[in-house]
């Protein structure tokens, strides 16, 4: 496998990680085609690279500390921190589903935060992280994803930035031809 792809998704085709089915996404879209980011992660060459380009691409945005929703953004949000030499912070859901700073973190007010994500869709974790963030009485001051499969039409209401920015068709399940045609449905994300 090449260390220096000519673009990120050719490196999650390297690695398995661009997969073709019937899937269901986090957002409870379906869609043909599903970008399995642990797959690109699961090589820490990778995780590195990606982190470093992400850092790179979101340079201009100064920032305290960077913060990821888990599960998909861990690894990616923290090579980007470990790159820009920040700490990072993650949130995670609550028994009762809520995305929640846990584990002891804490955000300073006044302070500014990067959210790094690993594939945006429709921008819905990253923002459930960008309102705990202004919840603390703290700044987002812009996001990053390896991926952006909304093909740019994600609104955060910050800058944004993505190493590849993809359109990938979603379906309502209501108006999916896979449905339809009585495919399998896979549900590969962590929600």
């Amino acid at each position: 496998m090449s260390p220096q792809p000519d673009r990120v998704l050719d490196l999650f085709t390297q690695t398995g990680a661009w997969l073709q089915g019937h899937f269901r996404l986090s957002s409870g879209l379906h869609s043909a085609g599903y970008l399995q980011s642990a797959l690109v992660l699961r090589y820490p060459k990778y995780a590195e690279l990606l982190g470093q380009q992400l850092a790179a691409m979101l340079s201009p945005y100064p920032a305290d500390f960077v913060i990821s929703p888990a599960l998909g953004g861990l690894i990616v949000g923290h090579e980007v921190a470990r790159a820009a030499g920040l700490p990072f912070l993650f949130t995670e859901r609550d028994p009762d589903r809520r995305m929640c700073l846990r584990r002891c973190f804490t955000i300073d007010p006044g302070t500014r935060a990067l959210i790094i994500e690993d594939v945006i869709t429709t921008g819905g974790s990253t923002r459930e992280v960008i309102e705990i963030v202004r919840a603390a009485g703290a700044f987002p001051v812009a996001a990053g994803s390896i991926i952006d499969r909304s093909g740019g039409t994600a609104e955060l209401g910050i800058p944004r930035v993505a190493l590849e920015t993809l359109h990938v068709e979603n379906f309502d399940p209501a108006d999916c031809p896979m449905c339809k045609a009585d495919q399998p449905v896979t549900k590969p994300g962590s929600r």
